[in-house]
Order: C-alpha cells, then structure tokens, then sequence
C-alpha cells in the first residue's frame, strides 16, 4: 500500500489518517490582556533648558545664572527687578550725556537780533528779504517766524530758516514763504536761539 508523504505542519498528529489536527483554541483563563512591550519606542524625557554661565559660558539651568564653580556657596542670583533697574538707569543716564552732548553743541549760537528788509510777491507766496545778526560766541542757524502784526489771531504764520551766521555777522537773504498769502504788507519777524 502506498502512503503520501506528510506535511511538515504544526500540531499533534493523528494516528488514524497521518494528517495534522488543528492547535486547540486556548482557553479563557489562558488568555493574558495588558499593553504589548517592547514593540514601542520607549519614551523620552525633553533635554533640559540651558543656557551659559554669566562668567565663564558653562551650560546651567534655564533658572540659574551661574554654575557651580563661579557661585560656589550658591548665593542667590539677581532678581529680574534689579536687572530691569539696571537697565532703566543705563538709559537715563545715555539721555542724560546725550543732552549734555547736545547743549555744549549748540552752546553760545545765538541770541540773534532780526528784521524784515523786504517784502514782495512771489506768485502765490511772498519773498520775504531777512537781515540777521548772531549776537554768540560760535557760528549758527536760526529759525524765524514772520507774522502779520495787524492779525491778532495768531493764525497766519511763516516759517524760514537762515543759512548759518558767524558769530558777530550780519547775513542778509531772500526767502519764498507760503504760510503768509500773497499780498503784500508788513511782517513781523522773531528768530530764536537754540
């Protein structure tokens, strides 16, 4: 009598027929629940915030300003209120120089003694012709303001400023000003120092 040969397949064999029997089903209490390990990636921790030491630039904590090494009893860091204050009197003092800086800059322009030479019509303006003295001790310029003497409200106004004075000289010049209309009369003129 002729045989087949056998799979190879898993499970118990039986003897009547040579073929395989399917594995039995497990059974309830052989079932185990519970999350798979090992088949997800474990998980991280986020690394920790640094930054560098304010003296020598070594890796501290985000909180922390210097390390071990250059706080070795580990006294307390500046609060954010110090530093704040710090940096509001930096900036006070900075505007501080530079209106000291400023003040001897302009420092004996001035005062000047002006008057109107001239005036005439320039289309829809006036040319208006300004002689100025610089009464200081250094070279300037001047803004003046010219207006109608007879306006008592201030409305109308010109505004020219001269090319710059040597000190003790008297510059005459010609200057278009729209502020004013175009008819001609007689003008007011007050040029300021610095």
């Amino acid at each position: 009598m002729y045989v087949p040969p056998r799979r190879a397949t898993p499970g118990p064999v039986s003897a009547e027929n040579g073929y395989a029997r399917p594995p039995p089903l497990p059974r309830p209490s052989d079932v185990v629940r519970g999350t798979i390990t090992g088949v997800t990636a474990p998980r991280t921790t986020s690394p920790e915030l640094t930054h560098g030491c304010v003296r020598c630039g070594a890796p501290v904590a985000i909180d922390v300003g210097l390390c071990e090494t250059c706080n070795p009893l580990g006294l307390r860091d500046v609060s954010a209120t110090q530093v704040h204050g710090i940096a509001f009197i930096g900036v006070v003092l900075a505007i501080i120089a530079l209106a000291l800086i400023g003040r001897v800059a302009i420092s004996g322009v001035g005062p000047f003694t002006s008057q109107v030479a001239g005036v005439v019509t320039d289309g829809d303006a006036l040319a208006v012709t300004l002689t100025i003295t610089n009464q200081g001790k250094s070279a300037g310029q001047t803004t003046c303001r010219l207006t109608d003497p007879l306006d008592r409200s201030g409305g109308g106004a010109g505004f020219v400023l001269s090319p710059q004075i040597e000190p003790g000289k008297t510059e005459t010049f010609t200057k278009r000003v729209t502020g004013l209309g175009s008819k001609v009369r007689d003008l007011a003129v007050e040029c300021t120092a610095p």
